[in-house]
């Protein structure tokens, strides 16, 4: 190990031994100098879900964003990588995207096979046992690390995650220093105000400040990134460790610890409901621009959904956890929605052009 992971290793150590107010608060001061985005917080307080103007001036200079997705070196991620790479691939120079370069923050700490198909960087792991078994702790450490030592050209960053499709060109769909951000119905500050206020306390502005919003897929300028990254690191693992945090938030944790640290650094977001679905629930693809896989399909031949119960026809990524799924999935009954279909469609073009599918 170098000094400089030997140095970063020390510093999140100490950070889990001084959990407190205090720590968090001090930990941000020095962070608080020259951040973007508006000067008041009046105008993040009010409702931010707008619709996006697309249609710009040919000759107005692209504002290009870096997609960064993070993972680990097991087969359940690394197959979610390859096809997510693929549609960022197909994508990427279409019309009106603003998509710039693309990296695989691995963070097992080591290179695996894939290196020359999709653009890695290594991060470290956190060190054994900090994550308490909660292995998603690792991705504000891997940004971390990625923000500080990679030679990033773009201005922006689009933080996704594997197991999101690319389903058009994405324009930069951040504005005017606020990042752009997805809201998530179960992201909830109101209701879990009095747990929150340990981390945004009241002289920091009204709860609603913290937007209702994780990681990903966020849109967010990378000067701010590299001034958030810390606390949300920081922050995570603050949570984790209190037992009435870790028991309120449970698997949306560091979702919840991003917002924070968004908030405490005056970075707001742009809450854009049409940057993704989330089949089965959405049905059409309409005009967003990812497809999120995270909730199995489950339906009978007759296309009728049977969620909770194993389907007839079934599609669920949590089904291939040790074996990358076969090429030529087959494709759901009639009747099932556009966004169920239209998912398989993808993952199996995917996986009938990437090279040594299934090795």
């Amino acid at each position: 190990m170098g000094c400089g992971d030997f140095f970063f290793t020390l510093l999140i150590t100490f950070s889990t031994t001084l959990i407190t107010y205090n720590i968090l608060i001090s930990a941000n001061a020095p962070l608080k100098q020259e951040l973007p985005g508006p000067s008041t917080r009046s105008s993040l307080i009010v409702d931010p879900i707008i619709k996006m103007p697309f249609e710009r001036s040919s000759s107005a200079k692209k504002r290009l964003f870096h997609t960064a997705v993070t993972a680990s070196d097991s087969v359940y991620n690394t197959w979610q990588c390859r096809v997510m790479y693929y549609w960022y691939m197909k994508h990427k120079d279409g019309p009106n995207s603003e998509m710039g370069g693309f990296t695989r923050i691995l963070h097992s700490g080591k290179p695996d096979k894939f290196m020359e198909e999709i653009p890695t960087f290594i991060a470290q792991p956190l060190p054994s046992g900090m994550d308490q078994g909660y292995i998603v702790l690792n991705r504000p450490w891997a940004f971390v690390q990625w923000l500080q030592k990679a030679n990033i050209k773009e201005d922006y960053i689009l933080m996704a995650e594997p197991d999101h499709i690319i389903v058009k060109p994405i324009p930069n769909l951040s504005k005017g220093g606020l990042g752009a951000a997805f809201p998530f119905f179960y992201i909830e500050p109101k209701k879990y105000e009095s747990v929150l206020r340990k981390y945004f306390p009241e002289d920091k502005g009204p709860i609603t400040t913290i937007n209702p919003i994780g990681n990903s897929p966020v849109i967010v300028g990378k000067e701010s990134l590299k001034k958030i990254a810390p606390t949300w690191m920081n922050i995570s693992l603050a949570m984790k460790k209190d037992p009435e945090t870790d028991k309120a938030f449970g698997w949306v944790l560091e979702m919840y610890a991003y917002a924070v640290s968004s908030a405490l650094h005056g970075v707001g977001n742009i809450l854009y409901k049409d940057f993704m679905i989330q089949p089965p629930w959405d049905t059409e693809i309409g005009k967003k621009f990812i497809i999120h896989y995270t909730y199995g399909c489950d339906y009978d031949m007759k296309g009728k959904l049977t969620y909770g119960k194993i389907g007839e026809w079934r599609f669920d990524k949590r089904s291939y956890d040790n074996v990358a799924p076969p090429r030529n999935l087959p494709l759901p009954p009639p009747g099932v929605p556009e966004s169920v279909v239209t998912l398989v469609k993808m993952v199996n073009e995917a996986t009938s052009n990437i090279p040594n599918w299934g090795s």
